[in-house]
């Protein structure tokens, strides 16, 4: 129940601070209510937060054209830090995979729909 609060919380703020990718901590944050409690888990549910940023990625595996984009774009922020900092060509060479996989998934297998 903690860590879903706390996922909530950096996804409020997420909301601010485009550093923080929103609708992956408010998924998380669902997994860890449905495995803490039914009562949080319908509370959570029931937030605007949710109907916003979850509902309709989680009832038709869709999402926005700027939902995808923000989250592709921070990942690749946060992928290109360790791209930048190791020697490593291995590692280099299999964030580029995670990369090119991440854009692939998320453009063909997650429908895009209008924003409401």
């Amino acid at each position: 129940m903690l860590l879903g609060f706390l996922c909530v919380g950096l996804g409020i703020i997420g909301i601010v601070l485009p550093i923080l990718p929103t609708t992956p901590l408010f998924l998380l944050a669902t997994f860890f209510f449905v495995k803490g409690s039914d009562k949080f888990d319908r509370w959570f549910k029931g937030t605007k937060l949710y109907k916003k940023y979850l509902e309709d990625f989680v009832r038709e595996r869709a999402m926005t054209r700027k939902q995808k984009w923000t989250i592709l774009l921070t990942a690749d922020a946060m992928i290109a830090i360790p791209f930048f900092i190791l020697d490593s060509n291995l590692v280099k060479i299999l964030l580029i995979l995670v990369v090119a996989y991440k854009y692939y998934y998320f453009m063909t297998k997650i429908k895009t729909i209008e924003a409401h």
